[in-house]
């Protein structure tokens, strides 16, 4: 499979690709460089991955169990 080179040198992996890499929007992927001249494209390791925002661990935690309606009724004090 191919994908073509942009004029700022990104790439865009292939769905199947990225799906065997278990790699979502975000994710960090490293280029390999093997001694016999393929490149190999891997997860990022735990290490070198983005580190989350301080407010990462808070996604989701709003309103859980609350519909939209009682979530703005909340918030605007109705």
């Amino acid at each position: 499979m191919a994908s073509a080179i942009t004029q700022k040198g990104q790439v865009t992996l292939p769905k199947t690709v990225r799906d065997y890499l278990g790699v979502t929007p975000g994710a960090l992927v490293e280029f390999v460089l093997g001694k016999d001249g393929q490149v190999m494209v891997v997860p990022a390791s735990p290490a070198r991955r983005k580190p989350n925002s301080r407010f990462a661990k808070l996604r989701g935690q709003a309103g859980e169990g609350m519909s939209t309606k009682d979530i703005m009724k909340l918030t605007r004090g109705d």
